[in-house]
């Protein structure tokens, strides 16, 4: 794959190919020639000797706020889009998001048909890759906010967001697993008992390498730094959302097809809720029928399905997405003319070609977080051990768990025929070695797994839809006054 990438990248970029060839046109600003016309400001005359400078900046005039001027459009080329800020960081984001789900695709597919077996599942590691990027690029995006001396409120608001989003995460954790589904307490009992018996192991007697209470701190911590950095995205999501339905006012389909994007994540987070979801579903028979409509192996596979469906609902809308941001430089001349005064060329042009030189800034806000939802979940479905064929299967084979054991089994025989023999050799050691890391291996069970990728997926989940709708309070509260 790294291959491919290398031959394949300079000419196939699926990155540029959303933004150049799904039909999304910019708004050019206008001559100074035109504002003149228009503004009727009379041409300067050339300026002559020491006077070339004078009474401020050569070519700079004022117009008045309210000028009455139509803006072209241009389609958007790769011309114009590789110069932009971020650009490379927004193609090689959602490029290598790309080849890490062939490869996970490729792996579950041979893994399906030839089970694990003292192996790794390498689709893991691209993965974690992708998460680690993405979260790099939201981090580096959030820290922009704390460089600027002009960005005193987005920089109030980032903090605000990430201590609101802690004490959410704190109220989360000691709500009963009867209710919330985070399979938390299972994760932390099975890391417990297995860290400790891995540590007894190694001549370290202990009852458990951290409480349950600094355990949960830290995991609210997380959460609060995760909030923060869905901040910003997921106001610029709903104003985007905003404007998208108020471009697509004549087309019925559409409208439905932007709500049902923006709702389908609310789903997904009541999808964890128990006592409406799972139990209602898995456990309750419904009068006229003999059992529950879903088995719990179907209930969670649909869920990822579900996670599935939403992200590429998502992406497929994206030009419609972008092509409201941009025609945001539409909107703001517009609401311009409402203003009195007179304003300069200058601040008249960047107002409009302000929109289109943050574009791939915007398109990072938007897909970077529903890449790191997708690849969470895959995690979550792959090491805590789901399956795809849940829907038609009444068992779900724990790959790693059986591989685990396998490489338990056959490295505690090879161990035992190498101290019979009483030979200490190179062969030996690698045994003892590949023994301490089967140990080690089996801190990290199936269920902490579960618990933590499920949770992780989760709050993910809830914070976008959570900042989402705090961004749709806010434009529907904004419009109204």
């Amino acid at each position: 794959m790294v291959s491919v990438i290398q031959k394949l990248s300079p000419h196939y970029s699926f990155a540029k190919w959303i933004l150049c060839r799904t039909g999304l046109y910019r708004y050019l600003h206008p001559t100074d020639d035109e504002l003149r016309t228009k503004g009727g400001v009379p041409k300067e005359k050339p300026a002559k000797g020491k006077h070339k400078q004078q009474n401020g900046v050569s070519g700079q005039f004022h117009i008045p706020r309210s000028i009455e001027l139509d803006l072209e459009t241009l389609p958007v080329l790769e011309q114009d889009v590789v110069h932009l800020r971020y650009f490379t960081e927004y193609q090689w984001l959602l490029d290598f998001s790309i080849y890490a789900g062939i490869v996970y695709v490729v792996s579950e597919l041979f893994h399906f048909y030839f089970p694990l077996k003292q192996e790794i599942n390498l689709s893991m590691v691209w993965c974690l890759l992708v998460i680690f990027f993405a979260l790099k690029l939201l981090s580096s995006l959030t820290v922009l906010y704390f460089q600027s001396e002009e960005s005193i409120g987005e920089r109030s608001m980032v903090i605000v967001a990430c201590l609101v989003y802690l004490l959410i995460a704190m109220i989360v954790l000691i709500i009963d697993e009867r209710i919330l589904e985070t399979g938390l307490e299972d994760a932390y009992t099975s890391f417990n008992v297995s860290a400790s018996k891995f540590l007894t192991e190694q001549g370290l007697p202990s009852s458990g390498p951290a409480s349950k209470i600094v355990v949960k701190f830290f995991l609210a911590l997380s959460c609060g730094v995760l909030g923060s950095l869905f901040t910003f995205p997921g106001l610029r999501m709903a104003k985007m959302h905003w404007d998208s339905l108020k471009y697509c006012r004549g087309n019925r389909v559409m409208q439905v097809l932007l709500n049902l994007s923006f709702v389908l994540p609310f789903i997904l987070v009541i999808l964890w809720i128990r006592p409406i979801s799972r139990d209602y579903l898995t456990v309750r028979v419904f009068q006229g029928m003999q059992q529950p409509l879903l088995t719990p192996h179907a209930f969670e596979t649909l869920r990822l399905l579900l996670v599935i469906f939403v992200v590429v609902m998502r992406f497929a809308l994206m030009p419609v997405y972008l092509q409201s941001y941009l025609n945001l430089a539409y909107d703001k001349i517009l609401d311009l003319r409402k203003e009195a005064g007179r304003i300069t060329n200058v601040e008249f042009k960047q107002k409009i070609s302000s929109i289109f030189y943050y574009l791939c800034v915007v398109t990072l806000q938007f897909a970077a977080p529903l890449i790191l939802c997708l690849y969470l979940t895959l995690m979550y479905k792959s090491l805590g051990g789901f399956s795809w064929a849940g829907v038609f299967s009444e068992a779900v084979v724990l790959q790693h768990e059986c591989a685990a054991d396998d490489v338990e089994t056959a490295v505690s025989g090879g161990t035992e025929t190498a101290i019979e023999e009483g030979e200490f050799n190179i062969m030996e050691s690698a045994q003892s070695l590949q023994a301490s890391f089967s140990s080690l291996k089996n801190v990290f069970s199936t269920e902490v797994y579960k618990g933590f990728l499920g949770f992780a997926t989760w709050w993910s989940y809830f914070t976008l839809f959570a900042t989402s709708s705090l961004g749709i309070v806010y434009q529907s509260y904004f419009n109204k006054t």
